[in-house]
């Protein structure tokens, strides 16, 4: 599953594979409890947090792998000691399995990116 035509989150969360669910769900989970005043909606397929228009977080269940968007590179930049030797594309964090997803760091990630706006990729 690589993009969705799901409505919105809780139709996305239904359709991954179930052995992903419940990690995809504990993402979700921590998006809406750390970034108050952020819209959640469906954008590019995939669950998006977007504050004043702009979409700064996203997560997915991809083909090979789960993805975490962080889309400020200002926040990457702050983090990069904590990032170094992850899986990481330009503004993605590939987990290749659901227990490998590291929801302390994704909490951490999160706490930084509602902090205050930023320039997105």
């Amino acid at each position: 599953m690589v993009q969705s035509s799901a409505v919105d989150v809780d139709a996305y969360l239904a359709e991954v594979p179930e052995g992903r669910r419940d990690a995809l769900a504990g993402l979700r989970r921590l998006c809406r409890a750390e970034l108050k005043g952020f819209d959640e909606v469906m954008a590019y397929g995939m669950p998006t947090y977007m504050r004043e228009g702009a979409a700064e977080i996203a997560f997915a269940s991809q083909k090979q792998y789960i993805s975490f968007y962080l889309m400020r590179s200002d926040v990457r930049e702050a983090f990069e000691e904590r990032l170094a030797g992850r899986d990481m594309g330009k503004g993605c964090l590939r987990f290749r399995k659901p227990e490998d997803v590291d929801l302390d760091l994704v909490r951490d990630l999160l706490r930084a990116v509602a902090t205050a706006p930023g320039a997105v990729c």
